[in-house]
Protein backbone atom coordinates (compact mmCIF):
# COMPACT_ATOMS: atom_id res chain seq x y z
CA UNK A 1 0.00 0.00 0.00
CA UNK A 2 2.85 2.37 0.89
CA UNK A 3 4.44 1.82 -2.55
CA UNK A 4 1.15 2.69 -4.28
CA UNK A 5 0.83 5.93 -2.30
CA UNK A 6 4.44 6.77 -2.98
CA UNK A 7 3.97 6.20 -6.73
CA UNK A 8 0.79 8.30 -6.68
CA UNK A 9 2.61 11.15 -4.88
CA UNK A 10 5.51 11.03 -7.33
CA UNK A 11 3.10 11.05 -10.28
CA UNK A 12 1.22 14.05 -8.89
CA UNK A 13 4.44 15.95 -8.16
CA UNK A 14 5.78 15.27 -11.67
CA UNK A 15 2.48 16.33 -13.24
CA UNK A 16 2.45 19.60 -11.31
CA UNK A 17 6.07 20.26 -12.28
CA UNK A 18 5.28 19.68 -15.98
CA UNK A 19 2.25 21.99 -15.88
CA UNK A 20 4.27 24.72 -14.16
CA UNK A 21 7.08 24.30 -16.68
CA UNK A 22 4.64 24.63 -19.61
CA UNK A 23 3.05 27.71 -18.04
CA UNK A 24 6.46 29.30 -17.50
CA UNK A 25 7.42 28.61 -21.13
CA UNK A 26 4.16 30.18 -22.30
CA UNK A 27 4.77 33.24 -20.12
CA UNK A 28 8.29 33.53 -21.55
CA UNK A 29 6.98 33.47 -25.12
CA UNK A 30 4.27 36.00 -24.26
CA UNK A 31 6.97 38.29 -22.87
CA UNK A 32 9.02 37.81 -26.03
CA UNK A 33 6.01 38.84 -28.12
CA UNK A 34 5.34 41.83 -25.85
CA UNK A 35 8.98 42.86 -26.36
CA UNK A 36 8.74 42.81 -30.17
CA UNK A 37 5.45 44.72 -30.05
CA UNK A 38 7.29 47.40 -28.06
CA UNK A 39 10.20 47.32 -30.53
CA UNK A 40 7.72 47.86 -33.37
CA UNK A 41 6.07 50.77 -31.52
CA UNK A 42 9.47 52.41 -31.01
CA UNK A 43 10.52 51.80 -34.63
CA UNK A 44 7.26 53.32 -35.92
CA UNK A 45 7.79 56.36 -33.69
CA UNK A 46 11.40 56.78 -34.92
CA UNK A 47 11.68 54.89 -38.23
CA UNK A 48 15.02 56.25 -39.42
CA UNK A 49 15.90 54.46 -42.66
CA UNK A 50 13.47 51.62 -41.90
CA UNK A 51 16.11 49.01 -41.00
CA UNK A 52 14.53 48.25 -37.61
CA UNK A 53 11.10 47.95 -39.22
CA UNK A 54 12.41 45.56 -41.88
CA UNK A 55 13.78 43.28 -39.17
CA UNK A 56 10.42 43.16 -37.35
CA UNK A 57 8.04 42.35 -40.21
CA UNK A 58 7.69 39.42 -42.57
CA UNK A 59 8.03 39.78 -46.34
CA UNK A 60 4.38 38.70 -46.62
CA UNK A 61 3.15 41.54 -44.36
CA UNK A 62 -0.46 42.67 -44.72
CA UNK A 63 -0.80 45.96 -42.80
CA UNK A 64 -4.41 47.16 -42.61
CA UNK A 65 -5.29 50.73 -41.63
CA UNK A 66 -8.53 51.92 -40.06
CA UNK A 67 -9.52 53.68 -43.31
CA UNK A 68 -9.44 50.39 -45.23
CA UNK A 69 -6.05 50.91 -46.87
CA UNK A 70 -3.84 47.81 -46.85
CA UNK A 71 -0.09 48.01 -47.32
CA UNK A 72 2.54 45.40 -48.05
CA UNK A 73 5.95 45.40 -46.36
CA UNK A 74 7.58 47.86 -48.76
CA UNK A 75 4.66 50.31 -48.69
CA UNK A 76 4.44 50.18 -44.88
CA UNK A 77 8.15 50.85 -44.35
CA UNK A 78 8.44 53.47 -47.11
CA UNK A 79 5.50 55.48 -45.71
CA UNK A 80 7.18 55.69 -42.30
CA UNK A 81 10.77 56.17 -43.48
CA UNK A 82 9.75 58.94 -45.91
CA UNK A 83 7.74 60.82 -43.27
CA UNK A 84 4.50 60.49 -45.28
CA UNK A 85 3.17 58.67 -42.21
CA UNK A 86 4.65 60.26 -39.11
CA UNK A 87 4.00 59.68 -35.41
CA UNK A 88 4.81 62.30 -32.79
CA UNK A 89 3.81 59.81 -30.10
CA UNK A 90 2.31 56.33 -29.81
CA UNK A 91 0.82 54.85 -26.64
CA UNK A 92 -0.37 51.24 -26.31
CA UNK A 93 -2.70 49.96 -23.59
CA UNK A 94 -5.04 47.08 -22.72
CA UNK A 95 -2.77 44.58 -24.45
CA UNK A 96 -3.56 40.88 -24.59
CA UNK A 97 -1.40 38.17 -26.12
CA UNK A 98 -2.43 34.65 -27.05
CA UNK A 99 -0.03 32.11 -28.50
CA UNK A 100 -0.86 28.98 -30.48
CA UNK A 101 2.21 27.13 -31.69
CA UNK A 102 4.35 29.55 -33.69
CA UNK A 103 1.59 32.16 -34.05
CA UNK A 104 0.74 34.96 -31.64
CA UNK A 105 -2.41 37.08 -31.65
CA UNK A 106 -2.00 40.49 -30.05
CA UNK A 107 -4.78 42.98 -29.36
CA UNK A 108 -4.35 46.43 -27.86
CA UNK A 109 -5.55 50.01 -27.88
CA UNK A 110 -3.36 52.34 -29.92
CA UNK A 111 -3.54 56.09 -29.27
CA UNK A 112 -1.25 58.36 -31.29
CA UNK A 113 -0.50 61.92 -32.25
CA UNK A 114 0.28 62.04 -35.96
CA UNK A 115 1.71 64.42 -38.50
CA UNK A 116 0.99 62.66 -41.78
CA UNK A 117 2.47 64.66 -44.66
CA UNK A 118 2.76 67.57 -42.21
CA UNK A 119 -0.93 67.49 -41.27
CA UNK A 120 -1.43 67.09 -37.49
CA UNK A 121 -3.95 64.60 -36.15
CA UNK A 122 -4.94 62.23 -33.37
CA UNK A 123 -5.98 58.60 -33.70
CA UNK A 124 -7.58 56.16 -31.29
CA UNK A 125 -7.56 52.63 -32.65
CA UNK A 126 -8.18 49.05 -31.64
CA UNK A 127 -5.48 46.86 -33.16
CA UNK A 128 -5.30 43.18 -34.02
CA UNK A 129 -1.84 41.86 -34.88
CA UNK A 130 -0.73 38.41 -35.99
CA UNK A 131 2.90 37.56 -35.24
CA UNK A 132 4.67 34.46 -36.54
CA UNK A 133 7.81 32.92 -35.12
CA UNK A 134 10.21 32.63 -38.04
CA UNK A 135 13.82 31.47 -37.74
CA UNK A 136 13.57 31.83 -33.95
CA UNK A 137 12.28 35.42 -34.05
CA UNK A 138 8.77 36.85 -33.80
CA UNK A 139 7.85 38.80 -36.97
CA UNK A 140 4.68 40.73 -37.77
CA UNK A 141 2.62 38.95 -40.44
CA UNK A 142 -0.64 40.92 -40.33
CA UNK A 143 -2.19 43.92 -38.63
CA UNK A 144 -5.68 45.43 -38.79
CA UNK A 145 -6.92 48.62 -37.14
CA UNK A 146 -10.42 49.91 -36.43
CA UNK A 147 -11.37 53.33 -35.11
CA UNK A 148 -13.25 53.87 -31.87
CA UNK A 149 -14.21 56.87 -29.76
CA UNK A 150 -11.77 57.19 -26.86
Amino acid sequence: MFKKWMMLCITVICSVALVQSAAAASTGEEQAVANVVEELRAAMNHPGDGAALKALVMDELSYGHSNGKVQNKTEFIDALASGKSNFASIALSDQSIGIVGDTAVVRHTFVAVTSDSGKPGDVSLKILMVWKKHDGHWRLLARQAVRFNA
